[in-house]
């Protein structure tokens, strides 16, 4: 059943490749996201994995022109969040050279970074704002690591000041991967210590069926806050969209977080 699985997974992979290099050149960015929300779709599918979106907006229109900010626990994260809007990806450069999954990152509008370079950072900073004056959502992961979803970590406020220099708003979301049957925190999706990529797909495709829940949180707005500040607030709503508690995750300051949260859009 596994290797069936796996084979399945496979195949769709491949198609996706397809799909990347010989329709996506002609299609238009609707068209090209689309097929990216279908195809990650059925890729959680294939992974037993359910996706469960909880929307806390006051209003739930899509994301426009605004960098989500999520606590990074797998590289499925990068599809779950697919599932509910297809996202612009902020990555580690050596990502690109992984096979496959690199090639599709790539083709996919993943922007690549050389974190040990003050250069390309600011480079990275500059595109980004770019990106999302243009319309597009461009996903970070500011913990810079991936934990096992019990805590977030601490953010890095470097890429934080891309929405600050472009006047643009930061989109909170919490995710978190669970046991369908039991409520309990699954293991098995965390991409943590040594463990390779295969190794977690394969823990993936054995564990019961995992529910991956997407908690949306209000806008952030990046007025009068500096980078660190603007990451503290960021951080805080995304502990609080997945259930943290100051047993289990560093609390922030109080006062940070009220100034931060945008108002709703119809008040603005």
């Amino acid at each position: 059943m596994i290797a069936l699985r796996k084979l399945v997974l496979f195949l769709h992979i491949l198609h996706g490749m397809l799909v990347c290099a010989t329709v996506f050149p002609w299609i238009g960015k609707e068209a090209r996201r689309r097929r990216i929300r279908n195809w990650s779709q059925r890729m959680l599918a294939i992974c037993g994995v359910e996706l469960e979106v909880e929307d806390r907006r006051t209003r739930r229109t899509l994301p426009h022109g605004a960098m989500l900010v999520s606590n990074h626990i797998s590289w499925l994260d990068i599809y779950v969040i697919h599932c509910w809007e297809p996202t612009r990806f902020v990555a580690k450069s050596e990502i690109r050279g992984w096979p496959v999954i690199g090639w599709l990152c790539d083709k996919t509008g993943t922007i690549f970074i050389e974190r040990a370079s003050k250069r390309d950072a600011h480079r990275v900073l500059h595109q980004i704002a770019d990106e999302m004056k243009q319309g597009d959502l461009v996903g970070v992961f500011p913990e810079g690591t991936t934990t096992d979803g019990s805590k977030v970590l601490p953010f890095h406020a470097n890429l934080l000041q891309a929405p600050i220099a472009g006047d643009l708003p930061v989109q909170p979301v919490g995710l978190s991967y669970i046991d369908a049957a039991t409520g309990e925190l699954a293991l098995a999706p965390a991409y943590i210590d040594d463990i390779t990529l295969l190794q977690c797909l394969d823990a993936i495709l054995r564990a019961p069926k995992i529910k991956a829940r997407l908690t949306i949180g209000e806008e952030l707005r990046p007025e009068g806050l500096g980078r660190r500040e603007l990451a503290e607030a960021a951080r805080a709503v995304v502990v609080e969209l997945r259930g943290g508690s100051p047993a289990t995750d560093m609390q922030q300051d109080a006062g940070a977080l009220p100034a931060a949260i945008a108002e709703p859009a119809a008040s603005r």
